[in-house]
């Protein structure tokens, strides 16, 4: 598939929203792959402890998944359950500032859209999860990121097969 035809569609959002079974329901929906989180993964082990070096190497293996998996996209679209945008969100917060690095890749990785998951789930407890009453501290936080980088995005509201529709909504409308 030659890359440029490629329209690549991130689910973004605030922790316990709902961006990993959507996207991997939107996969399905496309029958194309879903770039999963790498971060998941590799906070396993980490007891919700994180450094910068962490998140730097998060940062890489979110590029590196994502970048393996573009062959095996179907029907000229990707579905990614973050990106490296999420690093830039936590390294702020947790650390008050973002590598160059990882600011400069974000300036230069593009996305066609961004569905940006919205607070109005309910939280669900998870060990890798760590602010439940910061939601709608990170949902501004996202929108602001997503602003300043003039993405094109909608906010996904809804519950259960509502948020779906919702989503697949607003890709139809995308393409």
């Amino acid at each position: 598939m030659a890359n440029q035809i490629l329209k690549k569609i991130a689910v973004v959002g605030p922790e316990s929203t709902g961006k990993s079974t959507i996207a991997q329901a939107i996969a399905r929906h496309f029958n194309t792959v879903c770039v999963p989180e790498y971060a998941r993964e590799y906070c396993k082990n980490l007891k919700n402890e994180y450094t910068l070096q962490d998140e730097v190497n998060m940062y890489y293996g979110q590029i590196a998944l994502e970048d393996s998996l573009i062959p095996l996209s179907q029907h000229q679209i990707l579905i990614c359950d973050t990106t490296i945008l999420t690093v830039k969100v936590w390294c702020d917060y947790l650390f008050g500032n973002t590598p160059e690095e990882v600011k400069n890749e974000i300036r230069h990785r593009d996305y066609d859209l961004y569905l940006l998951m919205d607070i109005d789930l309910p939280w669900e407890d998870d060990p890798l999860r760590d602010f439940p009453n910061e939601r709608e501290h990170f949902l501004a936080v996202w929108k602001k990121e997503l602003d300043s980088l003039e993405a094109r995005y909608s906010l996904i509201s809804g519950l259960g097969e509502e948020r779906l529709k919702n989503a697949l909504k607003a890709i139809e409308e995308f393409r």
